[in-house]
């Protein structure tokens, strides 16, 4: 399965669209990690704890965005974009989606 974020993917053809194909999660902060950013906000630097957890939550909204192109039998997802949005205080949603298609090689 190639997932790739452009319009078109060299040396391939697209025989068939098969449509839109998605995925998301919700991810909450937890209070632990909230008390060590508070203290990484007074002395700066990353907040390694958040970055974990929007890491962790992208990669599971990928793969079922990829699980929902499978059961397409998709040989692609093209145009593949990323999204967060808060949904609550403390809580974000990351949505990727993406173009499901079959392709084939381009003749020569």
């Amino acid at each position: 399965m190639l997932i790739v974020n452009t319009q078109e993917i060299v040396g391939k053809k697209v025989t068939e669209v098969l449509g839109l194909v998605r995925g998301n999660t919700i991810r909450a902060r937890h209070i632990g990690n909230d008390i060590v950013a508070g203290l990484r906000n007074i002395v700066g630097g990353e907040v390694k704890e958040y970055t974990k957890m929007i890491s962790e939550a992208r990669e599971e909204s990928l793969k079922r965005m990829i699980e929902e192109a499978e059961d397409l039998n998709a040989d692609a997802v093209l145009n593949v974009r990323f999204t967060t949005s808060q949904v609550m205080g403390g809580a974000a949603e990351i949505l990727v989606y993406g173009t499901a298609v079959k392709m084939e090689k381009k003749n020569k």
